[in-house]
C-alpha cells in the first residue's frame, strides 16, 4: 500500500507541472543559461520545499475531510459557504491576474552565481508558489475522500515524498528539453494563459452556482 501511495504522489504532482508555467520555465531557463548542474540544484531545493508543503496541505485536507463537519453553521452560515467564498475569491483573483498577463511570455532573471544561488532561488519559488494551494485542496481532498491513500502520518509522509519526486521528475524533463521548449513555448503561451484563466473562472462560477442552488432550496 505504501508503494502505491508513493507512486500516487509522484503521478499527481508530476501531472501538475506538465503545463508550462513560471516554475518549469524557470528551470528550463536555468538549464540553458547556467547548465544542468545549476538546474539540478534548483530542482532539488524546490522539491524539498514541495515535500513539506504537500505534507502540510494533506494534513489540512485530512482535517477538513474528517474532523470538520462542513454542514455545521457559524452565525447561521454553513462552514462550506465560508470555504466556497474563500475559494471563489482565490480563483477570481488568480484568473484575473492570469488573464491580464495572457499576452506575456514568462521570463526569468538571468543571474550569475553558483549552485547556492540556484538552490536559494529554488527554495524561494517553492515557498512562493500559491498555485499549489488550490491544486492540493482539490486533489488532497479527492484522494482522501475516495480512500486512495491512508491518512496516518507514515502514509502522508510517503505521499509527500512521492510528491517531491514527481515535481523533480517533471522539472528535470523541462531542464532536459530546455532548448526545444524555449523555441516552441512562445507560440502557445497566449493560448495556455487564456485557457488557465478561463478554467479558473469556470471553477469560480461553479462554486457560485452551487451556493445559489443551496440557498434557493
Amino acid at each position: 500500500m505504501l508503494i502505491l501511495t508513493l507512486f500516487l504522489g509522484i503521478i499527481i504532482n508530476a501531472m501538475g507541472y506538465i503545463p508550462p508555467g513560471n516554475i518549469n520555465l524557470t528551470v528550463a531557463k536555468i538549464a540553458i543559461n547556467k547548465g544542468m548542474r545549476q538546474a539540478w540544484s534548483f530542482i532539488i531545493a524546490f522539491s524539498c520545499v514541495e515535500v513539506a508543503f504537500t505534507f502540510g496541505m494533506m494534513r489540512f485536507a485530512r482535517w477538513v475531510s474528517s474532523d470538520v463537519n462542513i454542514d455545521s453553521k457559524v452565525s447561521d452560515v454553513r462552514i462550506s459557504t465560508f470555504v466556497d467564498a474563500f475559494m471563489i475569491s482565490l480563483f477570481l483573483v488568480m484568473a484575473t491576474i492570469t488573464w491580464k498577463h495572457r499576452n506575456k511570455v514568462p521570463v526569468t532573471k538571468e543571474e550569475d552565481g553558483n549552485k547556492r544561488d540556484s538552490a536559494l532561488y529554488g527554495l524561494l519559488l517553492g515557498v512562493l508558489n500559491p498555485v499549489q494551494i488550490p491544486f492540493w485542496l482539490f486533489f488532497g481532498n479527492y484522494v482522501i475522500l475516495h480512500e486512495w491513500i491512508e491518512v496516518d502520518y507514515l502514509s502522508l509522509i510517503i505521499f509527500s515524498i512521492g510528491s517531491g519526486l514527481g515535481s523533480g521528475l517533471a522539472l528535470y524533463g523541462y531542464a532536459h528539453f530546455a532548448r526545444y521548449i524555449q523555441e516552441k513555448f512562445a507560440l502557445s503561451s497566449r493560448l495556455i494563459n487564456k485557457s488557465i484563466a478561463i478554467f479558473l473562472y469556470v471553477l469560480a462560477a461553479y462554486l457560485i452556482i452551487k451556493q445559489v442552488v443551496i440557498y434557493l432550496r
